[in-house]
């Protein structure tokens, strides 16, 4: 019994440790040690659902979970800087969305401009991005129905999420997680951010722990 409980959780901890992907670029020191401010952007979403749905109302529900998942970040950062964990800070996002909105930057038209751009526009030193890929609505949560042989045979997968920092002088790739999302992922977009942040965040560039060990 116990050979198979052992087998079974290498095989959940392997399972995990493929669906993590994470890149840090070799001049991230170099190109972040005068970061001081961070902005969060609201996600571009592509939704591939089974339901029929007509296409403006398609791409207002994608506009829903990008803003979910930076709605989602920043709960998450401001629980962990309360712990004095990060050496940066990052923008209220009320703050970003009003500063885009007088700059007619809109959802629909943010792909357009350069994180260059944006970094100036919002007068940050870097941005957080991302993209998600859904079969479902996250924001309205993971189906709970659980079948061990779907997990197993990996039909219990939603879609993907990567989260990205970019420096804003540069406009270099700094750092970029990307993970699946699953049944065993989180119930709904807050809780998928805080699992997944957690399972990132000894390799997270701005936590003040990680950078202590490194010296």
């Amino acid at each position: 019994m116990s050979r198979i409980i052992f087998t079974v959780l290498l095989f959940v901890s392997i399972t995990i440790n493929a669906q993590k992907n994470i890149y840090e670029s070799s001049k991230f020191n170099s190109l972040s040690k005068t970061h001081k401010t961070l902005a969060i952007l609201p996600f571009l979403t592509n939704l591939d659902l089974k339901e029929n749905i007509a296409k403006k109302d398609l791409k207002d529900l994608e506009e829903k979970e990008g803003y979910a998942v930076q709605n989602a970040l920043e709960t998450y950062f401001s629980k962990r800087k309360k712990k004095k964990k990060f050496s940066v800070e990052f923008q209220n996002t009320k703050d970003t969305k009003a500063i885009l909105a007088k700059n007619n930057i809109t959802y629909k038209n943010i792909d357009i401009y350069t994180i260059k751009e944006l970094s100036t526009i919002l007068n940050v030193d870097g941005i957080i991005s991302g993209n998600l890929d859904l079969t479902i609505l996250l924001s309205k949560g993971i189906p709970s129905e659980f079948n061990l042989a779907d997990y197993f045979l990996g039909d219990s997968n939603f879609g993907r999420i990567g989260v990205k920092i970019s420096d804003g002088t540069t406009g270099k790739l700094l750092w970029k997680y990307e993970k699946r999302i699953t049944k065993k992922t989180g119930k709904n977009t807050t809780d998928l951010i805080d699992r997944m942040m957690k399972l990132a965040i000894r390799k997270f560039p701005y936590e003040k722990e990680r950078k202590k060990n490194k010296k």
